[in-house]
């Protein structure tokens, strides 16, 4: 299993990602003083990074155009937040079995989320046919748990997106847990590396 920061692909990984994840970008990282993962860009502006979790605040819609905020989160000691696209075969071939665990980790206080990368115009609005192939991936492949687009708020998260899929764990108040993960797993890893986040939040 690859982890790396949330911001980092480094170009050692570059055949790895070849083969379990979707689009790449060489881009380094670094990690500010509260543990929270950022770029190299917002670190020499020595103000970009908040001094809060990656997801302590926002305000963006799930798939049905419902409003989401950071209360999402307040009911879980870890939430799993899996950035995908349309165009990833990988993302998509992984994505029953997140529906499966999702259920199976719904009385330990976890929870899985999406986050559909690739539903924005190129004039930022979100495009309803791109929600609409989006929604009929979430049906196919039983991955019933909520999918965010993206929103202003989340545009900085996305931007350190160096490929799909990226998931990484943050806890009930938004702040970020471990490293995050660039490529697809097995449903068995992914068991494993919730059991770990999970113990490392309960701790």
């Amino acid at each position: 299993m690859k982890r790396i920061p949330l911001a980092l692909l480094g170009i050692s990984l570059a055949g790895v990602l070849a083969l379990s994840a979707c689009s790449s970008a060489n881009q380094t990282a670094s990690t500010d003083t509260t543990g929270q993962n950022v770029t190299d860009a917002q670190s020499d502006s020595g103000q970009a990074a908040e001094q809060t979790g990656v997801l302590s605040s926002f305000s963006a819609t799930d798939l049905d155009g419902n409003t989401v905020d950071q209360s999402v989160l307040a009911d879980y000691d870890l939430t799993m937040v899996n950035v995908w696209a349309t165009f990833c075969t990988p993302c998509i071939e992984e994505m029953p079995d997140l529906g499966e665990l999702a259920q199976e980790y719904a009385d330990k206080k976890v929870q899985i989320i999406g986050l559909v990368s690739d539903v924005l115009n190129t004039d930022g609005t979100i495009s309803e046919e791109q929600v609409e192939t989006a929604r009929d991936i979430v049906e196919q492949t039983g991955a019933n748990y909520l999918h965010l687009l993206p929103s202003v708020d989340l545009y900085g998260v996305l931007g350190q997106i160096a490929a799909v899929p990226t998931t990484f764990f943050v806890d009930s108040e938004g702040a970020q847990v471990g490293s995050a993960i660039i490529s697809a797993q097995s449903k068995e890893n992914w068991a494993q590396t919730i059991d770990a986040m999970l113990a490392e939040v309960q701790a």
